[in-house]
């Protein structure tokens, strides 16, 4: 299957005070558990672009069927995350038609999610697929090689939203309502672990 996935994990939890990266759920991390509904698809490579807090969580992630890269500029936001992987599929990975970003703090991910993202890029013939939430769409989202260099150029902190925005008439999503849960602070934290 000619899709990789990445998972941006670089960020340094600056709201939470301690890396969310590391925080458990379901007896894994949040990382290890969006890595492994990652790797239960048919999509490769998987690859993980850590930054902050990167030697402690390679001490406890270190999969084998995973590629891990290390971005030194993750203060630049989240956007240097992207470059950083689609460099490396675009070097490396030549065959890859289609990549899917995804973060590490979506609790709800599951093989499924990233499944409906490609299912519905070939049945709607779009070339970005994000996922539906609270009246918005962010991630994961899938997009076609077409975008890929232009998925390098992103700066900032906003990620792709604004090429998602600028390519509006070339874009689809799919629901994921469970996708509005990411873990920003201890409250956030203290919900999913013990929801009401």
């Amino acid at each position: 299957m000619s899709t990789a996935i990445i998972i941006l994990a670089a960020g340094n939890s600056s709201r939470l005070g301690r890396p969310k990266q590391l925080l458990q759920y379901k007896k894994q991390t949040l990382l290890a558990s969006v890595t492994a509904s990652a790797l239960n698809t048919p999509f490769h490579p998987v690859i993980v672009v850590l930054g902050a807090y990167s030697d402690a969580i390679k001490a406890s992630h270190n999969d084998p069927q995973v590629i891990y890269l290390i971005n030194e500029d993750w203060e630049k936001g989240i956007s240097s995350s992207i470059s950083l992987g689609v460099k490396k599929v675009l070097t490396d990975f030549k065959n890859i038609k289609n990549v899917i970003i995804t973060v590490a703090d979506q609790a709800h991910i599951n093989p499924e999610v990233f499944k409906a993202l490609h299912t519905k890029h070939l049945s709607d013939k779009k070339n970005i697929v994000s996922s539906a939430y609270s009246k918005t769409t962010g991630t994961p989202t899938l997009f076609n090689k077409k975008y890929f260099t232009k998925l390098v150029g992103v700066q900032g902190s906003h990620g792709a939203k604004e090429l998602i925005q600028q390519h509006i008439d070339d874009s689809a999503s799919v629901a994921f309502e469970l996708g509005s849960i990411d873990i920003d602070t201890e409250l956030d934290y203290q919900n999913l672990i013990n929801p009401k």
